[in-house]
This record gives C-alpha cells, sequence and structure tokens, in this order.
C-alpha cells in the first residue's frame, strides 16, 4: 500500500490543521493505522493510531484532547485534526499502516510509510 499524507503547514500557535493520509494500492480498511512525527535531532514518536474498524483510538499523552484521529475507509483515508497546535508540536508527521499485534504507539508494528508532512507552529 502506499500512504500520500498533506494537510502540513505553518500555524500560528493556538491554530489548527487537518492532516490526510490517503492511500493507494490496498484498502486502509484492512490495516490499523498511526500518524508519528519527527522533528529534527529527535526519534520518530508516536501521536495517535486508530484500529481497523475506527472503534478503538490510541493518543500519546501531550496530544489527548486537542488531536483527534479518524478514517473514512470508503475514501481510503485517514486524518489528523490538530488543535489549540503548540510550538512543540513542530515536525514532520508521517502516517503509517500495519497490521499490528502488539502496541498501537510502537512504530515497528508499522509496515507502509508515507513521505511525511511539515507542519510547523510559530510563537
Amino acid at each position: 500500500v502506499q500512504l500520500q499524507a498533506s494537510g502540513g503547514g505553518l500555524v500560528q500557535a493556538g491554530g489548527s490543521l487537518r492532516l490526510s493520509c490517503a492511500a493507494s494500492g490496498r484498502t486502509v480498511s484492512n490495516y490499523d493505522m498511526g500518524w508519528f512525527r519527527q522533528a529534527p535531532g529527535k526519534e520518530r514518536e508516536f501521536v495517535a493510531a486508530i484500529t481497523r474498524s475506527g472503534s478503538s483510538t490510541y493518543y500519546v499523552d501531550s496530544v489527548k484532547g486537542r488531536f483527534t484521529i479518524s478514517r473514512n475507509n470508503a475514501r481510503n483515508t485517514v486524518y489528523l485534526q490538530m488543535n489549540s497546535l503548540k510550538p512543540e508540536d513542530s515536525a514532520v508527521y508521517y502516517c503509517a499502516a500495519g497490521s499490528v499485534r502488539g502496541s498501537k504507539w510502537t512504530k515497528e508494528e508499522y509496515s507502509y510509510w508515507g513521505q511525511g508532512t511539515q507542519v510547523t507552529v510559530s510563537s
């Protein structure tokens, strides 16, 4: 499956962005989906994940209450709605797909990755 992330950009602190991850090649309904981010000089970290059916979601503590992950399997797309953005949210955001058997927040569980989209939050 090929993943294409989009929707990043420059926004002021307190603003919002919605990231999209469009899949092609295979239907995303077959996969758990996740969003990860990587800031300069830091490791790629888990942000959010959603199960195949969308019935369960997972978030890193730092984004709980501000970010929402969702999916539209009919459109083969996963979203990350980001509200109340902070400068520390600045990073390249990656979407990922996988048949996760372990922890949804472990990047090694995901087999397919998009190219990333830059999010920059100014203070």
